[in-house]
């Protein structure tokens, strides 16, 4: 029988570690928010146990936990893993076979900052779309009722949804602090009620297809761009809040043209992303053919 590990990884929440394992622990998802709530999963139960565990989250390959702010991961990580390591490899019943036959996860959604202090990441435990969807105002988001209701707030300027999140800018008449808790609660509520988020594409979305871009360009510096894009760029700045699309490259000028959306539109830091980043990338794996990444929105 394979012995059962766990490797720690941090995440972008510093209250919240990874517990990642070797192996299939488990079919489907289940969170527990207090030690009632995980009576037929005798793990959770046990962790509950520990005084300083807030929330558990065990899906497929892993195990998330929260944690109050008594105490800081660095100092009892070690310990927990070793807790749990040593109660599954013992035999020891992660969830029982009724919760698993039953049991939907209950929705919860909480806030991440991004790079650009005006941009707050909604992030959801489901998915809630299957392509990214910008709009810069409530006339454009007619085809998603969750943005349309989120630009009922006066201090929603934009409003960006990518699969499990939403990112959301704001104008400078608010702080986070003041409006957070406001937002979470109401897209959590949106989502538990089973509301479409968003039911067409928007003017932008088409374009966040790359397989679709790669069909109409036709020089193969273009579709390098665009598979690297892919592969190295999108999930960084996704994992930010945000999206970088392919718009255009120009061989006379050796120019990449790229659009931002999400947190990355309007980053103080997004031009240092872009040379520093993005354009550095390009010019080592496409030597000779890159000179600049411009950013058309920025």
């Amino acid at each position: 029988m394979k012995t059962i590990s766990f490797q720690i990884e941090e995440t972008k929440t510093d209250t919240i570690i990874k517990l990642t394992a070797n192996t299939i622990l488990t079919s489907g998802s289940h969170q527990f928010n207090n030690i009632d709530e995980a009576k037929n999963a005798p793990l959770a139960q046990q962790l509950f146990h520990l005084p300083f565990i807030k929330r558990i989250f065990i899906s497929a390959n892993f195990i998330a936990l929260e944690r109050f702010s008594i105490v800081e991961w660095k100092d009892v990580q070690e310990e927990v893993k070793e807790q749990i390591e040593n109660y599954l490899n013992s035999g020891g019943i992660l969830i029982s076979e009724a919760i698993e036959k039953t049991a939907k996860v209950p929705v919860e959604v909480y806030a991440e900052v991004t790079p650009n202090p005006a941009v707050l990441k909604f992030v959801a435990n489901k998915a809630l779309v299957e392509n990214d969807l910008e709009f810069k105002n409530i006339d454009e988001a007619k085809n998603s009722p969750l943005a349309l209701e989120l630009f009922n707030f006066p201090f929603v300027k934009e409003v960006f949804i990518s699969r499990n999140y939403v990112s959301i800018t704001k104008f400078d008449i608010v702080e986070w602090n003041e409006i957070t808790v406001e937002i979470r609660s109401f897209i959590k509520e949106f989502i538990a009620s089973g509301k479409n988020v968003g039911t067409s594409v928007s003017k932008t979305e088409t374009k966040a297809n790359p397989k679709a871009e790669v069909l109409k360009s036709n020089d193969d510096v273009s579709k390098q761009i665009i598979a690297i894009l892919e592969e190295h760029i999108r999930p960084a700045v996704a994992a930010d809040g945000g999206n970088i699309l392919f718009q255009s490259y120009d061989k006379n000028t050796k120019t990449v043209h790229v659009i931002l959306q999400g947190a990355c539109s309007g980053c103080p830091s997004s031009t240092i992303t872009l040379k520093n980043g993005i354009e550095s990338m390009l010019k080592q794996l496409i030597p000779g053919k890159i000179e600049q990444v411009v950013a058309l929105n920025h």
